[in-house]
């Protein structure tokens, strides 16, 4: 079952985790959506600076530090998905507080290693 995703963090460096996720996420025939500190191309899919209102976003995964994480709060929180994905170096005490008051599922993993194992 196809899961809309929301790569927070993304990059077009093929070095960085977040383009290995949006590469994979395709390949698994998820839809995605691609937010990042600047803009580029991922695997056909486009990396915006700006928050954008998504409709029916299951999953968000994140590639931002506790820090970076602030500024989207209410941004991620207003898109209601169902979980939120903490990849490793993302745990978030307060943001997971805030999810479950919300509740979303808050999931500390890696969204490669969960794809790769059908977990996703």
């Amino acid at each position: 079952m196809a899961k809309k995703t929301l790569v927070l963090g993304a990059s077009d460096n093929p070095s960085r985790y977040s383009f290995l996720a949006i590469n994979r996420l395709r390949a698994h025939q998820h839809p995605v959506v691609a937010i990042g500190n600047k803009e580029g191309d991922v695997a056909g899919i486009h990396i915006t600076k700006d928050k954008v209102n998504e409709d029916d976003v299951d999953t968000i995964t994140l590639y931002l530090n506790p820090t970076n994480q602030k500024p989207y709060y209410d941004y991620i929180l207003s898109l209601k998905p169902k979980r939120i994905i903490f990849n490793p170096g993302t745990e978030n005490d307060e943001l997971i507080e805030l999810a479950e008051q919300n509740g979303i599922e808050p999931v500390i993993a890696c969204t490669l290693v969960m794809l790769s194992t059908g977990q996703y």
